[in-house]
């Protein structure tokens, strides 16, 4: 009987807290494990590339890690293009429009694509004043390693933006299943070759942009193979992906181009707090390399709510039923806070056994010990407002808000207070760190403001 009565419970909850006249928390449920799985996956391998790359050393690390800040702040950029796609795509499909869902899905890869080979052949052309900016005061070594993998890594954008743009248009539809396996293409292959250019033949940085290209560009050809070949729901031809329908764009752009702003805002501002962090010296950039690799792992079931809730309401708004967004956005911030609590409790435990696959330096584990205990209960309360809700008010089409929000506290708040506790202070990486965190609640605290109001879902994209 207990088993009975449990399984009663567990359906009585998630039909009140995950369910609406939208869908239901078996749909909810559906799109959200694939993500998970994808963002487990993404972050997992992440982890096990920058504990294979520390092999070749502190330089190497912190070499691919400060480019690795670069290549975050581009490629976001295109991203947050193929994030608008997600939102116009979901929104078409809540309001029942088939025909249009195929025009979106067809002009977010398109428009994507374009702007990932623009972005990655002007990043390699510039390499060189580029690498000043970011490593003038860097050492030799770093220097060098930083070149190559900054040049490998422009390669391979427009691979990483098709995959990125068929995986916005595919969660948009509810087909979360379909980048859970293009991300695992791309990302176990990037692991075995990492395996077999580091570890067996020994090249450091340049096995690692190889390998990244070859990954990122067979990922890419499936995606499209998929969507022409094996989606015949989509109807799409080669034609369609090669020119950009430009009324379709003006809706991608307007929740993209606002966003895409953000992350080059947002991740400029982490740029510039890199800037503080190399002028701290190598040790410090390994640290700050490790610790954020490390915060990405607690981050994982966070991280999968956020990029399900896109979905969720962009279908919500595209049915015009305002009540199901609010409360499927309240429910997703309460199950990230929970979620954080879960990984902190599983984690903070494991912490020494993580570390050490880094092969850290000894003077540098206690460094990197208090950034993952600050973070980590900062996480627990902040993260969710600061991260998950702007997801959600952003598909219901409020993009120029969050974006205006973020990048007013990113650069009012973290970095100057960044480098007042780090630089002028004295607390090194740690103040960094703190900074970050208390820039979370100022964010999050303008999110839930706009969130209590009505303003957020006034604007209609389709």
């Amino acid at each position: 009987m207990r088993p009975l009565r449990l399984k009663a419970r567990t359906h009585a909850y998630l039909d009140k807290r995950l369910t609406g006249a939208s869908m239901d928390y078996r749909k909810v449920i559906a799109l959200f494990i694939p993500i998970l799985i994808d963002q487990a996956f993404i972050v997992g391998l992440n982890l096990v590339n920058t504990a294979m790359i520390s092999s070749s050393g502190v330089a190497a690390v912190g070499a691919v890690s400060s480019v690795d800040s670069l290549n975050i702040f581009l490629i976001n950029v295109f991203v947050a293009v193929a994030t608008g796609g997600t939102v116009v795509v979901a929104q078409y499909k809540g309001s029942g429009d088939e025909s249009m869902v195929a025009k979106a899905a067809a002009g977010t890869v398109a428009s994507v694509a374009l702007l990932s080979l623009g972005i990655g052949l002007a990043v390699a052309a510039l390499h060189a004043p580029v690498l000043q900016v970011l490593f003038g005061r860097a050492s030799a070594d770093v220097l060098d390693n930083a070149r190559v993998y900054l040049i490998g890594s422009s390669l391979s954008y427009l691979g990483i933006g098709i995959v990125q743009a068929v995986c916005g248009a595919m969660r948009g539809i509810g087909r979360s299943r379909v980048s859970l396996i293009l991300s695992l293409i791309m990302n176990l292959l990037y692991v075995l070759l990492n395996i077999l250019f580091i570890n067996v033949l020994d090249m450091g940085v340049l096995g690692m942009t190889i390998a990244v290209n070859i990954a990122r560009y067979t990922a890419a050809l499936c995606a499209i193979v998929y969507i022409l070949r094996i989606d015949v729901s989509l109807r799409l031809r080669l034609g369609q992906l090669l020119r950009v329908p430009w009324s379709m764009l003006k809706k991608i752009m307007a929740i993209g181009v606002p966003f895409a702003a953000e992350q080059m805002f947002f991740n400029g501002g982490k740029m510039l707090t890199q800037v503080f962090i190399v002028s701290m010296g190598t040790y410090a950039i390994a640290t700050n390399a490790i610790g954020g690799t490390i915060a990405l792992v607690y981050q994982i079931p966070a991280g999968a709510l956020s990029l399900t809730l896109v979905t969720v309401v962009g279908q919500c708004i595209g049915g015009r039923n305002v009540e199901d967004a609010r409360k499927f956005i309240k429910s997703f911030l309460w199950l990230s806070t929970y979620s954080f609590i879960l990984m902190t409790a599983i984690l903070l435990p494991l912490f020494h056994p993580m570390v050490s696959l880094f092969n850290p330096p000894a003077d540098i584990v206690d460094d990197i010990f208090w950034v993952t205990l600050i973070n980590a209960i900062a996480q627990i309360p902040l993260w969710a407002i600061s991260f998950v809700l702007p997801a959600g008010l952003r598909a219901a089409g409020d993009a120029r808000f969050t974006s205006i929000a973020s990048m007013l506290s990113m650069w009012l708040f973290r970095i100057a207070l960044g480098y007042v506790l780090g630089i002028v202070l004295g607390l090194g990486i740690i103040g960094v760190w703190l900074a970050m965190n208390c820039e979370w609640g100022v964010r999050g605290w303008l999110f839930l403001r706009r969130f209590r109001g009505d303003k957020w879902y006034a604007k209609r994209l389709v």
